[in-house]
């Protein structure tokens, strides 16, 4: 089938909202009620996990065998260490991120008062070039190395606890998304926002369009990626296949891009499916979907902790070019629509192997082997940037 005419003001709308609001891992319940209210108003059947995992139901025409399509709302973000003497909090990250991108961050900190919540900035303990001079230049980079400053009037520890302030509190660095005339997305937390969007874009196209399945599928919004814990849980054993929706690294060394879908080869824990992947591939092509191969080093994403835990599944990783990654991060809303069409082609094809993929268990003879007609090479020609 063609790809599905894609909502893009529906896509965009819901991208600021998610980003918008704040999700480290470990404090996601405000964005998973926002993403189920998103899928409820499409009518379709929501479970959520005991941890908070949600689950959405997409019927096929058989329910043999089914397929996931998988994506995180948790984000990076950052939990108080200890209430300084100088009324300033000293924190550690949630996820693999730098001090570096941290410095100068707007945050919201969340107290176990529901009801509260404090405004800060994080600032290297070196933050006034008025009295520390050339010295600001000099200073290291590292978590040890920023503070955050409460927006209150505090200047002891005691003044923050008073405030109600206590270690383990959740520190979100704020969004701050700006959308660009000619498209571009600049903001935090795109990873893996974007890709929610994405997948929610995708499933509104097959609800309204009455898109017919010929295998049932499963999206499934995890909220623990960032610290490895992704889609571990949710699924059973009649998934086949499970398709990751994450970000794409979009820097030198790197053949992913901003405005095109990106089809991960190998991350950080091995080769993805051979044959899904090479699938994926061909339906780019078939469909003239601008599309990038590549292989990322120090990724890893919702696939990995599936296959970890036990999911009998061929997995593929499909992204969304982000530039400077757990940054300043940047994308276009080319490449979000884009993975969308994508997902709308996909969901509505048969399995890669329909037959053997029914099972998850076959004999050897019938086991498919690399001699499937491989996927046409890649044309050398740079696809338009905004096509």
């Amino acid at each position: 089938m063609d790809h599905l005419e894609i909502d893009i003001d529906y896509m965009r709308n819901v991208l600021l909202e998610l980003l918008r609001t704040p999700s480290p891992s470990g404090r996601t319940d405000a964005v998973m009620q926002i993403i189920g209210d998103r899928l409820a108003e499409l009518g379709l059947p929501i479970e959520i996990t005991r941890r908070g995992v949600l689950r959405v139901t997409l019927p096929g025409e058989s329910h043999d065998a089914s397929r996931a399509v998988v994506v995180h709302a948790d984000t990076i973000g950052c939990m108080v260490k200890r209430l300084k003497e100088n009324g300033r909090l000293e924190v550690v990250p949630i996820g693999t991120h730098s001090a570096r991108f941290a410095e100068g961050a707007q945050v919201t900190v969340f107290v176990d008062d529901l009801t509260q919540i404090y405004t800060g900035t994080v600032l290297p303990l070196m933050s006034s070039g008025h009295n520390f001079g050339e010295a600001v230049d000099t200073q290291g980079v590292g978590w040890h190395q920023v503070e955050i400053r409460i927006d209150e009037d505090v200047a002891t520890r005691e003044d923050l606890i008073e405030l109600g302030l206590r270690v383990g509190d959740f520190v979100a660095l704020d969004a701050a998304p700006q959308i660009t005339p000619n498209g571009y997305v600049k903001s935090r937390h795109l990873d893996d926002k974007a890709g929610v969007a994405a997948c929610l874009a995708a499933v509104k196209a097959l609800v309204e369009h009455g898109a017919v399945l010929p295998v049932t599928a499963y999206l499934l919004v995890t909220i623990g990626e960032e610290v490895g814990m992704g889609a571990t849980h949710g699924l059973d054993d009649r998934v086949a296949e499970l398709v990751a929706v994450d970000n794409a690294v979009v820097s030198p060394g790197q053949e992913s891009r901003e405005d095109t879908v990106n089809i991960a080869m190998l991350d950080s824990t091995g080769p993805f499916d051979y044959h899904l992947t090479r699938r994926l591939i061909r339906l780019c092509q078939e469909h003239d979907l601008p599309h990038r191969r590549d292989v990322y080093r120090f990724y890893r994403s919702d696939a990995a902790p599936a296959i970890e835990s036990g999911m009998e599944a061929r997995t593929a990783l499909i992204g969304f070019g982000v530039e400077s990654s757990h940054g300043h991060e940047r994308t276009h809303l080319d490449g979000v629509r884009r993975v969308a069409e994508l997902l709308t082609i996909y969901l509505s094809s048969p399995l890669t192997f329909t037959d053997w993929d029914e099972d998850p268990t076959g004999k050897l003879e019938d086991f498919p082997s690399h001699s499937v007609q491989p996927a046409e090479p890649e044309p050398e020609a740079t696809p338009g940037r905004h096509g």
